[in-house]
């Protein structure tokens, strides 16, 4: 027997341009943590589902381009990526004022225990990572929601 701890090979598959795309690909990540038996809440994994489609949604509106996901478990933590060819890096900063979309950074940053990008051939892959003991739960998600939302509603609010 080995000494060495054996994870679940990679998922990963394209999806594309399509906003109809969004929510089969975000189940499919959701029903792949639950296949993996990654060790999350419902909770946890609907902050799974709520991040992976922003990262979605962000690839596709502005690149408008199939774009890939990739779900991977380490044993810890487990990280969804979204690749596309788009050169520009995301910034949660420099969303757009307005009421219907803009703050989906906010949101991954707020409810994963963490997330970045990565250069990767001619675009990039965006990921965000969720730890099984690092939920954000109680007060802590609900400042995370309410202050996405209010930064939608209120163009003056500007993000920290």
């Amino acid at each position: 027997m080995s000494d060495t701890a054996s994870f679940p090979v990679p998922q990963e598959w394209d999806v594309e341009p399509d906003p109809l795309a969004v929510p089969a690909a975000r189940r499919l990540v959701v029903d792949i943590a639950r296949c993996w038996r990654v060790p999350l809440s419902d909770d946890a994994l609907r902050d799974v589902e709520l991040c992976t489609s922003e990262l979605l949604a962000n690839a596709m509106e502005h690149r408008k381009a199939r774009c890939k996901v990739t779900v991977r478990w380490t044993g810890i933590r487990l990280r969804v990526e979204v690749a596309d060819t788009r050169l520009r890096l995301p910034n949660p900063d420099s969303a757009q004022d307005t009421v219907t979309g803009g703050r989906g950074l906010m949101l991954v940053a707020g409810l994963s225990h963490s997330w970045g990008w990565e250069p990767v051939g001619a675009g990039k892959v965006v990921w965000f990572e969720t730890a099984a003991d690092q939920l954000v739960t109680g007060d802590a998600r609900l400042a995370v929601l309410v202050h996405a939302a209010q930064a939608r509603a209120d163009p003056l609010v500007q993000t920290a």
